[in-house]
């Protein structure tokens, strides 16, 4: 008996060995991974490519136009940049210039932000006839250059005597195919239709939907929609170029007749003021970089 128990014991079946896959899952779940060597030396690298330029137009500003033409390259900044920004601020209606750009980008990324979340909040959420085909519309004006609008689009400014004035600039812009599109696909993927219809059950309209539903979720993408749209319309050159003019230019108009003197252009000048109109992009990231950068970040995890 005794025997026969030993060898029931000896052949009875232990527990299952754990997969070796789920222990290593296991053992990595806790553990963060960490970057290399490599991975430094490329991101500095990859930064100082990406601030080259930047510091460039930094030593030609504050250099003279001798410095900059003849070899050897200067590396280091000079002495001359007070001088060269008065020249700039002097030589063209450069501070009406800034208000004028701060004007128009600041308008135009409002209306598009706007206007483009409540149509992308149409196009994703509500449900009506010809919703497709007129997205299908919006999406394919942006395969149209724009050169083609600027005749019959000049036309309608000069009859309405806006030629030289900012809403000349402004109006045309409100809002952007690229950015009712955008929201569009935010919207569709981050905003259930659960909490619309839990909103309409508790009898709420559809204002009040897209102030306390809509508006809070689509928040990180109005974020990033407002940056980039603010950066284009400052960087804008070709339509303010048109309808515009010196009296009365936003900083890219004006950068046209910088640095211009008898059959010579004085390359300090020009990109001392190419300084002062990159100086407010930058204090604007400076201060909304980490809530765009956190607002990516949100949208892009999903629960």
């Amino acid at each position: 008996m005794a025997h026969a128990v030993a060898d029931r014991a000896a052949h009875r079946p232990g527990p299952a060995p754990t997969p070796p896959k789920r222990r290593r899952f296991s053992a990595r779940a806790g553990r963060q991974d960490h970057a290399g060597p490599v991975t430094y030396v490329v991101l500095v690298v990859a930064a100082l490519v990406s601030l080259f330029p930047l510091y460039w137009t930094v030593v030609a500003a504050s250099s003279t136009d001798t410095q900059i033409v003849q070899p050897p390259t200067e590396l280091l900044p000079g002495s001359h940049l007070i001088d060269n920004l008065k020249i700039a601020w002097d030589q063209v209606n450069m501070g009406q210039a800034l208000v004028n750009s701060t004007i128009v980008a600041g308008f135009v990324s409002l209306s598009t932000v706007l206007f483009a979340t409540l149509a992308g909040f149409a196009f994703a959420k509500l449900r009506f006839r010809g919703r497709n085909g007129l997205l299908t519309l919006v999406v394919a004006t942006m395969t149209i250059p724009p050169q083609l609008s600027v005749i019959p689009l000049y036309q309608i400014i000069t009859d309405l005597g806006w030629v030289g004035r900012l809403q000349s600039v402004i109006l045309p812009s409100l809002v952007a195919a690229f950015g009712v599109f955008f929201m569009r696909q935010f919207l569709a993927e981050a905003l259930p239709i659960e909490l619309i219809e839990a909103a309409r059950v508790d009898g709420a309209h559809s204002l009040r939907i897209v102030w306390h539903v809509v508006f809070p979720i689509a928040r990180p993408a109005m974020a990033v929609l407002g940056m980039l749209v603010f950066v284009q319309s400052w960087n804008d050159f070709f339509w303010p170029f048109i309808a515009l003019n010196q009296q009365n230019p936003t900083v890219q108009v004006a950068l046209a007749g910088l640095g211009s003197g008898d059959h010579t252009i004085d390359h300090a000048v020009v990109l001392t003021g190419a300084l002062i109109a990159t100086v407010p992009l930058l204090l604007v990231f400076a201060l909304l970089g980490k809530h765009i950068v956190g607002g990516i970040t949100a949208g892009a995890v999903k629960s």
